[in-house]
């Protein structure tokens, strides 16, 4: 492992935490073909399907809150199915569709058995509702670190990125993914992650900017996010959209949450954002997102 070539690339991609210039210009490519990842999101994983039983209810529920884009989780490596509850998932995507909200679905790989990741990618591809519906877009979230061989895991994650992108067609793909301070921070979890590579095959990354109950106080949470956001940006180029998606919802203080505003608004570069996840989202924590959205739109 080359400890010290990753530590001068870390270096090289910026130091500080301080406030960055809001004034840079929005990426590129958030477009209308990647407006499916801008604005106000939530979450939905497949542990709680309890919400497709008032499919109409979730929609009026979450169009009060100004959402946006709703992320729902198909299924992930550890799935009985390829798709988990597709009758309860299809009338939900209806649903939202019917309150104008855009659904992208989203699949955890583990890496470890490329054929299965393969076809529950595509099946999230091919997933159609009642009506006829499909996903407005398709995420996957590269986190699992499942897979010890990490050139192994990084050959199927680009792999799988560069066939569902081509299968994919009009359908904007995104790469959900740690932020560049986690692995600054843990140096063994992913050496020499494709940022890149992945941004040739990506119209969005969702950095996880997970910092409830990990970092305490307003500065550290500001820090952590802040930095994040500032290598993601410095790691994929100005042509790839960013949603920056905090959490876990229910772990994080009041500050905390104004500190991740804050440094999503002094970044600048995210044209999306949300908090993990929808069933552990407080009043305070809509009252933050609804923040954000009041100033960035």
């Amino acid at each position: 492992m080359r400890l010290a070539a990753l530590a001068i690339v870390v270096a090289a991609l910026g130091a500080g935490v301080g406030h960055v210039d809001s004034t840079q210009a929005t990426p590129a490519r958030a477009t209308a073909a990647t407006d499916v990842f801008q604005g106000l999101g939530t979450w939905i994983d497949i542990y709680d399907t309890a919400v497709y039983a008032t499919p109409n209810a979730l929609a009026a529920r979450l169009a009060a809150r100004g959402v946006r884009t709703a992320w729902i989780e198909t299924a992930n490596d550890r799935s009985k199915t390829d798709v988990v509850d597709p009758a309860g998932l299809g009338r939900t995507v209806d649903a939202l569709h019917a309150r104008g909200i855009r659904v992208v679905g989203w699949y955890l790989p583990g890496h470890d058995n490329h054929a299965r990741d393969l076809r529950r990618a595509r099946a999230m591809l091919s997933f159609r509702t009642p009506q006829g519906g499909a996903f407005d877009g398709i995420a996957f979230d590269v986190e699992s670190l499942r897979n010890k061989n990490v050139k192994q895991r990084t050959a199927r994650v680009l792999d799988l990125l560069t066939r569902l992108r081509a299968e994919a067609g009009s359908t904007p793909v995104a790469a959900i993914t740690y932020p560049p301070r986690a692995f600054e921070r843990h140096l063994t979890w992913w050496p020499g992650f494709p940022w890149s590579q992945i941004a040739a095959q990506v119209d969005a990354f969702v950095p996880m900017l997970y910092t409830g109950g990990g970092f305490k106080g307003y500065d550290a949470t500001y820090g952590y996010v802040a930095r994040s956001l500032r290598l993601l940006r410095a790691a994929v180029g100005p042509d790839v959209a960013v949603h920056a998606a905090g959490g876990v919802a229910n772990r994080m203080t009041a500050e905390e949450l104004r500190a991740f505003d804050d440094a999503v608004l002094d970044d600048g570069t995210a044209t999306g954002w949300s908090l993990y996840d929808l069933q552990t989202t407080t009043p305070a924590g809509w009252a933050a997102m609804a923040r954000l959205s009041s100033l960035l739109g």
